[in-house]
C-alpha cells in the first residue's frame, strides 16, 4: 500500500514517460494482462493508455493492478499509472521512503 508521498513521488516521475501498453477494443484480455505484466517486470513503473473502455477506466485499471500484483498510482485523464517494485533488490530504478 502506497502512501499519498509515495503516489505524488512516483506520479512525479511518470510525467516523462510514454504509455507502453494500450487497452483498445479487445478489453482486459490476456494479452494486456500479460503485456502489462512483463512492463512492471521490465520498468517498475508503467502507464496504461485506455484507447477503448474510457467510461470503465477505473474499474478495469483497479483489476488489473490486482491482478498483476501492482499498485494503482493514479488514474489521469485516459492514462493510468501503475507501480510494482522489482523482487530483485539489484534491479530496482526506483527507490521509495
Amino acid at each position: 500500500m502506497l502512501t499519498s508521498k509515495q503516489r505524488a513521488a512516483l506520479s512525479g516521475l511518470a510525467n516523462d514517460l510514454n504509455p507502453v501498453v494500450f487497452l483498445g477494443k479487445a478489453g482486459a484480455a490476456d494479452g494486456v494482462y500479460e503485456a502489462l505484466d512483463k512492463a512492471l517486470t521490465d520498468h517498475e513503473l508503467v502507464k496504461l493508455r485506455f484507447v477503448d473502455f474510457k467510461g470503465e477506466r477505473k474499474e478495469l485499471a483497479r483489476a488489473l493492478a490486482e491482478k498483476a500484483g501492482a499498485d494503482l498510482v493514479r488514474v489521469i485523464g485516459h492514462v493510468a499509472i501503475m507501480y510494482r517494485q522489482s523482487p530483485d533488490p539489484e534491479k530496482r530504478s526506483i527507490k521509495l521512503d
